[in-house]
């Protein structure tokens, strides 16, 4: 375990973290507004509210599994210290912030574990690395957007078979209303899953300082205060990557919208209970993908997808490297 540092400065640390709750919303706000602001089943300001009342209510139905793994299972908690958290979130928050001015959905879940990989082997090589959790966290870059595209692919054509005998104006009418339910689901799922990345975080910084105790544990007040800062930062809105989300991949009718909405909800359900931080924007990308696909391939804007799969791949480099500069930025001044 690492010197305690000054209260003063552990604050500092905290609010910088919430920060990135904050900017992590904003930048994802995106994932759970799109296709209900694409379809104009609502209206972008009355839709972040929605999304951001059910962000902040997520912590009331599920576990702490995300958090545990943020906090344990990515780079060993013996090494973490204050630079080592402060460097992480540098790393994160530059790369969320180059991305979203870009109008880029890339994903804040890995920036964040690019972050911490960056830091932890600036500071004492890859052997700081739990690759298990490493691992399953990789692996999902690819699985989530498979399984969200998968589902909504599967739901589009099941709900296609149940619906054919409906006139479209009914079909429209009735899905316009499904849409809030699934809108709320994704809204639940995004915030069950990303608020949980900062709790780990502020979590391990605590538990590296003595002040969990022998034992790593969420204390409540971190809970709130992510979910908190999760649900401002959809507030304060995502609007350049609505449109790449909602427009640019493939146009989307509400019975898409509804699809592609239950299906990320789902995956983002799955990996919420086994504990995999998974990126809520590759997520419904895929989902996206998948009902577009569904209707008509050429439907579907490939040229768009493929540069989102590119900021995919490279997002856990460039967090890492970012981080990794910052934490031999502080060491300096060590």
């Amino acid at each position: 375990m690492d010197a305690s540092i000054a209260l003063p400065f552990l604050i500092a640390l905290i609010v910088v973290a919430l920060f990135f709750d904050f900017i992590n919303g904003m930048h994802d706000a995106a994932n759970s507004i799109a296709t209900i602001v694409s379809t104009r089943v609502l209206r972008p300001h009355y839709a972040v509210i929605w999304a951001a009342f059910f962000n902040f209510i997520a912590f009331l139905i599920f576990g702490l599994h995300v958090a545990n793994t943020v906090g344990t299972g990515i780079i060993s908690p013996e090494i973490v210290d204050a630079s080592v958290i402060f460097a992480a979130l540098m790393g994160a928050i530059a790369w969320n912030l180059i991305t979203w001015y870009y109008g880029i959905p890339s994903s804040s879940s890995h920036a964040l574990i690019g972050g911490l990989v960056g830091a932890g082997v600036a500071k004492v090589g890859i052997s700081s690395i739990v690759w298990g959790g490493l691992a399953k966290t990789t692996a999902a870059i690819f699985l989530s957007p498979f399984t969200g595209f998968v589902l909504a692919l599967v739901l589009f054509l099941i709900v296609s078979w149940l619906f054919a005998r409906r006139t479209p104006y009914g079909v429209d009418i009735f899905f316009r209303s499904g849409q809030f339910v699934s809108a709320s689901l994704y809204s639940l799922g995004h915030g069950g899953n990303d608020a949980q990345k900062t709790m780990g975080i502020i979590a391990v910084l605590l538990y590296s300082q003595g002040h969990l105790g022998s034992e790593f544990y969420v204390p409540f007040w971190v809970v709130i205060s992510c979910q908190l800062g999760m649900g401002l930062g959809t507030l304060a809105g995502g609007w350049r990557i609505v449109k790449t989300m909602g427009s640019q991949i493939t146009r989307l009718t509400p019975v898409q919208g509804f699809c592609a909405e239950t299906g990320g909800a789902i995956t983002l359900f799955m990996a919420t209970g086994l504990g995999i931080p998974v990126s809520t924007t590759h997520t419904i990308t895929g989902a996206i993908v998948g009902v577009g696909a569904a209707k008509k391939v050429s439907g579907v804007r490939w040229g768009v997808a493929n540069g989102i799969v590119i900021a995919w791949i490279i997002t856990i480099p460039c967090s890492a490297a970012i981080s990794a500069l910052c934490y031999y930025a502080t060491r300096l001044f060590a």
